[in-house]
């Protein structure tokens, strides 16, 4: 299982009123990480025949994040089966090793032309792996 890591800084702009990261930002966080996974390493005919529609998605808050905290993202998917993927978003604090946020997301493939759900083909499948 192939997991994708990027590190961030948090900014003024991401601080709510309680003077941490707001929980809002998380979820983009959650939603830039994957995106960029997909985007790395989809070719670009697959970029063009398939695109990713979210049918539901958990977000867990463990801890907090404040104003220039470094933080890690990591993603991965351990789960693809039929039309849907699984895809996990930790987000770390590396200098403490404390996590701050999991995320889980149920992912369906969907064929551009048609806008419906289509079998995720061993070629994306690999990409996770």
């Amino acid at each position: 299982m192939q997991i994708f890591k990027k590190t961030i800084t948090v900014s003024k702009e991401d601080i709510d009123d309680l003077n941490h990261v707001n929980n809002v930002r998380y979820v983009q966080w959650v939603q830039d990480i994957a995106k960029e996974h997909w985007l790395t390493y989809a070719s670009e005919e697959i970029l063009e025949r398939y695109s990713w529609f979210l049918v539901n998605h958990f977000i867990e808050y463990k801890s907090q994040a404040l104003l220039g905290d470094k933080l890690l993202l990591k993603t991965y998917v351990p789960k693809v089966e039929g039309v849907s993927t699984t895809r996990h978003v930790e987000i770390i604090n590396p200098k403490t090793n404390q996590l701050i946020v999991k995320s889980k997301a149920k992912w369906c493939l969907i064929d551009s032309k048609t806008q419906r759900p289509t079998r995720i083909v061993p070629e994306i499948a690999e990409l996770f792996n």
